[in-house]
């Protein structure tokens, strides 16, 4: 969540930056909410105080004290409704963007800042389920729309891109991790996809519990409520993933680019605030040389404020080239969101005498679209690091 005291002490800057998230309006309104329920709490506490008298009452005191009961009942009252609107106000303000975002609320709107490899030459590209062996139908039939097998050679294909990725990061201290991929809502709220990512979680009911859409999650959730003595932290998470695509109805139909369930390898920071914009260029500097590694030409765009997700304040996403589509698209991203969730997570660190927020930071290593795209631009052909992890010389179906 943002700083509340520092929001109260700069209302125009953080409206300022809010605008460019289109969230300037329920910004003001927690103002106001926050205003009401500040100016309730001393009138509550004074009136609390008067209910406190020694010895035995008088008759005067007694009809004076069921008067300011009465009142005191009506004010309270009026504290939790304000308290209560404030926060479930607080919980929708996202966190404001950084300066260096470009303006705008789409993808389009996004700076690219530059491109690496030459997208192949092919006179008839073809689609990755033309090359790999996916099993969509009988996905189908097993799990409904928007899921698919990865049968042999692609299956090894995949596993060795993973052990790519992990050992690639690795090798820059991060630690790897299997995390859970069901949590309570605490985590959810905490890392920001809740409330506003709701429509997009698979839920279990009956448990209280929610499949994750990311690692990031369980990751930043490890150290919700604890107080951290070194820093940095950083951890590479491998899990499956799951996504409901809500409102995604009509888009990449084909074949496995979205679908409700992937794998993917995760980056994820705890850090000095002063330090998290440089991690920020580390995390890409990763994607990039991961990418790189597997062959797959890529540009690099700055997400414009407008359409980074709640928790983030800057956002770089690399796209990789797909020849059936003719067109970049996005394979990892990686996000600073400052010190929004760990406020939301209670994680905190020593900064001399005082408990502050960590930064955290996260950042897509891979997924199974990085499986899509070599198929695509190498038609086949197995990008040479991948070939000592156990993926095969050329893919067959």
């Amino acid at each position: 969540m943002i700083d509340a005291r520092a929001a109260r002490a700069t209302p125009d800057e953080f409206r300022r930056r809010l605008a460019r998230k289109g969230v300037e309006e329920t910004f003001d309104a927690w103002l106001a909410a926050d205003e009401r329920w500040r100016e309730l709490v001393p009138k509550v506490d004074e009136l609390r105080g008067r209910t406190k008298i020694k010895g035995k009452p008088t008759p005067e005191q007694l009809e004076e004290l069921r008067r300011i009961k009465d009142e005191l009942a009506r004010l309270e009252a009026e504290l939790a409704a304000a308290e209560a609107t404030r926060d479930e106000l607080l919980a929708l303000i996202p966190n404001p963007p950084d300066d260096a975002a470009p303006d705008g609320f789409t993808e389009e709107d996004a700076e690219e800042i530059r491109r690496w490899g030459e997208p192949p030459k092919l006179a008839e590209p073809k689609e990755h389920t033309e090359i790999g062996r996916f099993e969509m139908e009988r996905a189908a039939r097993v799990s409904g729309a928007r899921f698919g097998y990865m049968v042999g050679d692609t299956a090894l294909l995949a596993l060795a891109v993973y052990r790519f990725a992990l050992g690639t990061i690795g090798a820059e201290g991060f630690l790897p991790v299997l995390p859970p991929v069901l949590v309570r809502e605490e985590a959810m709220y905490g890392t920001g996809f809740f409330p506003t990512d709701r429509s997009n979680i698979y839920e279990i009911p009956s448990d209280g519990l929610y499949l994750t859409g990311t690692s990031e999650v369980s990751l930043a959730g490890m150290h919700m409520g604890e107080i951290l003595e070194q820093l940095p932290i950083q951890y590479a998470g491998f899990s499956t993933n799951f996504r409901r695509e809500a409102g995604a109805a009509g888009k990449d139909t084909r074949g496995m680019f979205r679908v409700h369930q992937f794998n993917k390898v995760e980056m994820f920071v705890f850090c000095e605030p002063g330090d998290s914009p440089e991690w920020h260029e580390r995390l890409l500097a990763l994607e990039e040389r991961i990418l790189q590694g597997l062959e797959i030409p890529y540009r690099v765009v700055n997400v414009a404020a407008g359409d980074l997700g709640a928790p983030a304040a800057k956002k770089y996403d690399c796209e990789g080239w797909f020849p059936s589509q003719e067109r970049y698209r996005e394979l990892t991203s990686t996000s600073n969101t400052t010190d929004f969730q760990a406020r939301r997570l209670g994680v905190r660190h020593r900064a001399g005498k005082n408990v502050d927020p960590v930064h955290t930071l996260n950042g897509t290593a891979v997924t199974d679209r990085a499986v899509l795209a070599i198929l695509e631009n190498l038609q086949g052909e197995v990008p040479d690091v991948l070939r000592p992890l156990g993926a095969p010389e050329r893919v067959r179906r």
